[in-house]
């Protein structure tokens, strides 16, 4: 055995409020997995590649770990089995994870022709922690080419060790002030579909220009993402109209926040909390300048630092319960199983997430053409959607694992009647 490795044997974390939930609700048919794309310029050197992830995951010790269960609570140990090795992709992404397979890894890579992916499992870290790691991931790839990239905008300098910061679990250190009172949320539209097989994730991808959306956007008094989130909102509404139900529910979404910005951390672990925009259809009828216009009134009025920072030290009381803290794994996981399904599935529509534009170096440009995000599948056959920017490029797309295409069908359509061009690819059947 070499020299160090049995203490690397004994290096573990304790899993973060997030990652908890994530382990938890883990199935043999189910994980919390997300994926990141970068198609380059040229066809992808698979052998430079596989160099560039094992120069770039050393300075990542928070993704290079495995889950372990112990009696109370799952965590993390340093995993030092060979890999993780870059493969061919996959037809259908974004697949559960088993934490006994694999050698445990919960971080995989991919190529095919011109793109690269990397693949998270979301007990490790949330996507403001993950592009750190694949920005990096493609300087040392392109510098493995030759090219000359400085440890900038991002890029983290894979010859230094990695700060304490980076393994810091920011719930637990802004955990200070009085718990927010949890409340039950209402019950909102499923919008559920038809289930496909398994292993199949069903993707489509629009690709559109930041600025013609942002024109778009302003146009109507809001940023990017409330436009996006009005559209989609709206989409639902219409789509639970058609179905004539005897009740009409509330349509709501899961938008993720960058705690990042609000309070200052280099976490590179989850960090996230959601907010839920909503329209209640059984007030009336709303035009889409009435919801654009709560869609924008309501982020502005709840993404704020004392409201945050009361609902994430609510959810690290309730990890730090002494009944919680004392029940078996075997016992703990389907309480929080039920927990997540009563606040993170029920309350909600779907998701929408965009983790902003992807900035790279000024030497890195030219050698990525777009950027793309996969939100991985819903614990239902429903439909999440992600964007991503890159230049003047946004990405935005659909996956589930329902066999029906009518939300993003009717999303897209809404964006080209309203002036955005749009060009649509999907892995669907034809």
């Amino acid at each position: 055995m070499a020299p160090g490795r049995e203490k690397k044997h004994k290096e573990w974390y304790r899993l973060d409020n997030a990652a908890v939930v994530y382990a938890a609700i883990q199935k043999e048919n189910y994980s919390a997995v997300y994926r990141f794309s970068a198609v380059m310029d040229q066809p992808v050197d698979p052998d430079a590649l596989q160099r560039a992830v094992d120069k770039t995951m050393p300075r990542f010790p928070g993704f290079r770990v495995r889950i372990k269960q112990g009696l109370f609570w799952y965590y993390s140990e340093f995993n030092d089995a060979p890999g993780p090795f870059v493969k061919k992709d996959i037809a259908n992404p974004c697949q559960p994870v088993r934490f006994d397979q694999d050698d445990g890894w919960l971080v995989r890579f991919f190529y095919y022709e011109r793109r690269i992916s990397m693949e998270v499992f979301h007990a490790i870290s949330d996507g403001g922690g993950a592009v750190y790691l694949l920005r990096t991931l493609l300087a040392v790839y392109l510098r493995e080419l030759g090219y000359q990239i400085p440890n900038t905008c991002g890029v983290l300098d894979v010859d230094q060790p990695p700060r304490p910061q980076e393994l810091e679990d920011a719930y637990a250190r802004y955990a200070t002030v009085k718990a927010r009172r949890f409340t039950t949320l209402k019950k909102a539209y499923q919008n559920r579909g038809t289930a496909e097989p398994f292993y199949t994730l069903n993707v489509t991808m629009g690709f559109c220009s930041v600025r013609q959306l942002k024109e778009k956007a302003k146009e109507h008094g809001a940023s990017i993402t409330e436009y996006l989130t009005a559209v989609l909102l709206k989409v639902l509404v219409e789509k639970q109209h058609r179905e004539r139900p005897k009740k009409e529910l509330p349509v709501a979404l899961a938008i993720p926040i960058n705690l990042r910005s609000w309070f200052p951390s280099e976490s590179l672990r989850n960090f996230i909390l959601t907010v839920r925009p909503s329209i209640d259809p059984s007030l009336g009828e709303y035009t889409f300048e009435e919801i654009i216009s709560q869609v924008h009134h309501y982020l502005r009025l709840n993404i704020n630092r004392q409201q945050m920072q009361a609902e994430l030290a609510g959810n690290v009381k309730f990890a730090h319960n002494k009944l919680i803290q004392i029940l078996p794994v075997a016992l703990k996981n389907p309480l929080v199983a039920f927990g997540y399904w009563m606040a993170g599935v029920r309350p909600f529509s779907g998701t929408y997430t965009n983790p902003g534009p992807f900035q790279v170096p000024e030497e890195m440009r030219p050698h990525i053409q777009r950027m793309e995000v996969i939100l991985g599948q819903a614990t239902m056959p429903r439909v999440h959607c992600a964007s991503i920017s890159y230049g003047d490029l946004m990405e935005i797309t659909f996956a589930g694992t329902q066999q029906e295409s009518d939300t993003e069908r009717e999303f897209f359509r809404f964006l080209v009647r309203d002036g955005i061009h749009v060009k649509v690819e999907s892995n669907r059947a034809q």
